[in-house]
C-alpha cells in the first residue's frame, strides 16, 4: 500500500508519512512507516536545494555574461532585473554549507556554453576566462558594476 501510494500520489504519501511521525514523535508506536522512502525523500530535500541555487547562480552568470558582451543591447534593463531576481531566490535558498558543494567554475563553464550559443562567431566570447571570476559570496551580495567589473577585469577588458 504504501510504495503504491509513494508511486501514485506524493503529496498524500508525504502527508501520511507526516502524520505517523508525529504519532511517534509523540511517544505513540505505530506502524505502516514507509522508512525507505522517507529517508529517500529527507536526503532528496538538500539535494534539491543545492540543485536550485545551482541554477540561480548559472543564470546569474549568463545574464551578467550578456551585460558584458552586450553593453548597448536594449535588453540590458531586463536583464539587470532578471540577476535581481535570480539574486534573491538563490539568497533566500543559500545556506554556508552549500559553499564548499557549489563547483562555481562548473557552473561557470556551463553558463558560458549556454551564452556562446546566444552570440556565435563573437569573438569576445572567446575572451571570457576560463575560471569563475567570483565567489559565491560576491555573487549573492555584490552590486552588479562590482560583479561586472570583475568579469571586465578577468576577461581582459577595460
Amino acid at each position: 500500500m504504501s510504495d503504491d501510494l509513494y508511486e501514485h500520489d506524493l503529496l498524500l504519501w508525504s502527508e501520511h508519512q507526516v502524520g505517523l511521525l508525529r504519532r511517534v514523535a509523540a511517544g505513540e508506536r505505530v506502524n505502516g512507516i514507509d522508512w525507505d522512502h522517507v529517508i529517500e525523500e529527507i536526503a532528496d530535500v538538500g539535494g534539491a536545494q543545492l540543485t536550485a541555487v545551482h541554477s540561480l547562480l548559472r543564470q546569474v552568470m549568463i545574464h551578467l555574461i550578456k551585460l558584458h558582451l552586450s553593453p548597448r543591447d536594449t535588453a540590458r534593463a531586463h536583464w539587470h532585473d532578471e540577476i535581481e531576481a535570480f539574486i534573491g531566490a538563490a539568497e533566500d535558498r543559500y545556506v554556508p554549507s552549500m559553499a564548499q558543494r557549489l563547483d562555481l567554475d562548473r557552473i561557470w563553464t556551463r553558463a558560458k556554453a549556454q551564452v556562446a550559443k546566444s552570440f556565435p562567431g563573437d569573438p569576445a566570447v572567446a575572451t571570457l576566462p576560463a575560471q569563475c571570476p567570483w565567489a559565491v559570496q560576491a555573487l549573492l551580495t555584490g552590486s552588479h558594476d562590482t560583479l561586472l567589473a570583475a568579469l571586465a577585469q578577468s576577461a581582459g577588458t577595460p
